[in-house]
């Protein structure tokens, strides 16, 4: 007994504490009290003043109130000394409440449920504060809320969204942040600005613009419907377009839309027609027509007019006036939306579908200067050994694939990606540097100006290679995996955009054209290499070995295979074939380009980069058949230039 006495007299003391202090009431609490008979008597067409006074207050403790509002947990007195006064509740249990001040949260006292009235918003009023809760995280001092918030609304934008949004953007101090709350509010005004000429010029705003939200946003104002109108089309702001049966419309689809307007009956069919004449025999006739005269359709349809008149039958159209009856009206589309808006829509999305058309003719030329580079990165020895040498060597895209494995091999070891590839690329020439020096000096030496033979051992080294290859890796695919800093892509907008890879490959690749230049024109070994290619005689003559230059020459060429293999593998699946995917481009492109000359092979990798590209654009479901289309091309533009796009000349070209 004296512990309830002593708590009774407790929360009395706490009570008579709390009321002394509410005769003077915090500024949320008088703010709240003003407004209390719209708040008890809250309605979507009423409560809007509140809310935004409670908004606009300025006070720390709006945005807690309106959360609490929201979720139902603001409690309001309704007899004794709390009466009319709003507090947040907890409940006890099914009787009890334990009361928090809405200022400082602090707990005031333990009540009877039976006193106090719980705030229940309903749906729309819940909204209202929820948008109204928008304003606040938008301008949380937290940069992570503030794009919680920004994402919120994109994924599911509201009306009640475009106020909270104006009024938060000259109060961001983000600059990244500040661009995107305008662009959003651009968006939302096309799609919920209270005037026409307030959502045309947000359309204006964004002709011409890539962003995958824009075409989103105004997609939607350009929706059509079909319409049939007796005689010719309107003259009206909300005709889109005037459509030609035949062309436009097939006769079925406009007779359909007809018959869907309940413009005209629909036909009877054949099985249907029988039917309802079967059933409505009389003293053998049918509505007056003798039986023995039904054979004749012309018969039958007199038959069925009459039960027709006699409401026996629907009401149906004969076939054979289906044309005539789609001729007496015209067929156009016409606006689901405001016919301003949606010209204005109509314009905007046509400048964007040209800059989307040139984009993407940007984004093929990039893949296609990718791809040539890719090409060119494999077929750069090549050109040094079939180009300079004239032998053709079936296995070098086992090279491309030694290459790619040294890589693979060298990440199991250095888990640093960038440091393994730095070590990879040197190591990758060395390594198949030796392999083409050892394949030179036991076979490619003995097979000199016999071109037949030398294409079959190859070839069959190049099998070999493979078997090998399977022996110590296996036919599964092995990871080549890419620095951090190599993934992802370089997007220059939502069309454009290129891997950061493919632009790595393509710097490599002109740093080789750069150092193949270099080593041809600017040193010892270039100079031996071009005059053993011109005459060997006369190179021996002057104290040059050919024997030793061609070992070396041959070396050169398969180790920067070895080094194309690494930069193709980073990209593409390292397996015992993936040397086979470029030979036969390899080839092309010194072949295209022109034997024996690297700008020839420079050309010839573009050409048959861009030839692929272009031709898989025109038929993208199909790479295979894109690839025969290319090789049926450059057979063809062989047989009118033999010699390449440029083709050597003198006394290299006549050897």
């Amino acid at each position: 007994m004296r512990r309830i006495l002593s708590l009774f007299v407790g929360i009395c003391l706490a009570v008579s504490a709390w009321t002394a202090q509410a005769q003077t009431p915090s500024p949320i609490q008088q703010l709240l009290q003003d407004q209390r008979e719209l708040i008890a008597k809250s309605s979507r067409r009423t409560i809007g003043p509140v809310i935004d006074a409670i908004a606009a207050s300025g006070l720390g403790e709006a945005q807690i109130v309106l959360e609490r509002w929201q979720a139902r947990e603001m409690w309001l007195g309704k007899s004794g000394e709390l009466d009319g006064q709003f507090f947040f509740a907890e409940e006890i249990d099914r009787r009890n409440l334990r009361l928090l001040d809405i200022s400082t949260g602090a707990i005031v006292a333990e009540v009877e449920k039976k006193d106090f009235r719980q705030l229940k918003p309903n749906g729309g009023v819940r909204a209202m504060i929820g948008a109204a809760l928008v304003r606040f995280q938008l301008l949380d001092p937290n940069r992570e809320s503030r794009v919680a918030a920004l994402d919120a609304i994109e994924r599911d934008a509201e009306a009640s969204h475009l106020p909270a949004l104006r009024g938060a953007i000259d109060e961001e101090p983000d600059a990244d942040l500040k661009m995107r709350k305008e662009r959003l509010e651009g968006l939302l005004t096309i799609r919920f600005g209270e005037t026409e000429g307030e959502r045309i010029a947000a359309i204006t705003r964004f002709a011409g613009d890539l962003g995958v939200d824009v075409r989103a946003t105004l997609n939607p104002l350009v929706a059509t419907e079909l319409v049939a109108a007796q005689g010719p089309a309107p003259e009206t702001a909300d005709v889109a377009k005037i459509l030609s049966v035949g062309e436009d419309l097939s006769v079925d689809e406009a007779f359909a839309i007809l018959v869907e307007s309940e413009w005209v009956p629909p036909t009877v069919d054949a099985g249907e027609m029988r039917a309802a004449l079967i059933a409505n025999i009389s003293d053998g006739a049918v509505g007056g027509v003798p039986v023995e005269s039904l054979d004749s359709e012309t018969e039958r349809w007199r038959a069925y007019r009459e039960l027709e008149s006699a409401g026996l039958v629907r009401e149906a159209l004969p076939p054979g006036q289906i044309s005539s009856e789609v001729d007496r009206y015209s067929f156009y589309e016409r606006y689901t939306g405001v016919p301003s808006v949606a010209i204005a829509a109509a314009a905007a999305l046509e400048t964007i579908d040209r800059n989307v058309a040139f984009n993407q003719m940007l984004d093929l030329t990039l893949d296609a200067l990718s791809l040539a580079s890719i090409y060119f990165l494999a077929a750069i020895g090549l050109a040094i050994t079939f180009g300079v040498m004239g032998v053709i060597n079936m296995a070098h895209g086992e090279f491309i694939m030694m290459g790619a494995y040294t890589g693979y091999v060298v990440q199991l070891f250095i888990p640093d990606y960038t440091l393994s590839i730095a070590v990879a690329l040197p190591l990758a020439f060395l390594v198949t540097f030796g392999a083409g020096v050892a394949m030179e000096r036991l076979v490619i030496r003995w097979l000199y100006h016999r071109p037949l033979e030398t294409l079959l051992a190859t070839f069959g080294i190049s099998i070999a290679l493979q078997q090998i290859a399977k022996n110590i890796f296996g036919t599964q695919a092995r990871p080549l995996t890419s620095p951090d800093w190599l993934s992802g892509a370089w997007e220059i907008n939502d069309v454009v955009s290129i891997a950061n890879i493919r632009i790595a490959i393509f710097v490599l690749a002109v740093v080789f054209l750069v150092l193949f230049l270099f080593i041809m024109k600017r040193t010892r070994l270039g100079l031996d290499v071009r005059a053993v290619t011109q005459n060997p005689r006369m190179a021996a003559s002057m104290g040059i070995n050919p024997d030793r230059i061609n070992m070396l020459t041959f070396g050169l060429g398969s180790g920067i295979a070895g080094i194309a293999g690494v930069a193709i593998g980073l990209y593409a699946k390292v397996t015992s074939e993936m040397g086979q995917d470029y030979i036969v481009q390899s080839f092309m492109t010194v072949v295209v380009g022109g034997v024996g000359n690297i700008w020839g092979t420079l050309l010839g990798a573009t050409m048959v980069g861009f030839l692929q590209k272009f031709i898989e654009w025109f038929n993208p479901s199909n790479t295979l058949a894109a690839q025969t289309y290319m090789i049926l091309f450059i057979i063809l533009f062989i047989q009118f230039r033999p010699k390449g796009i440029i083709a050597l000349k003198g006394r290299a070209a006549e050897a």
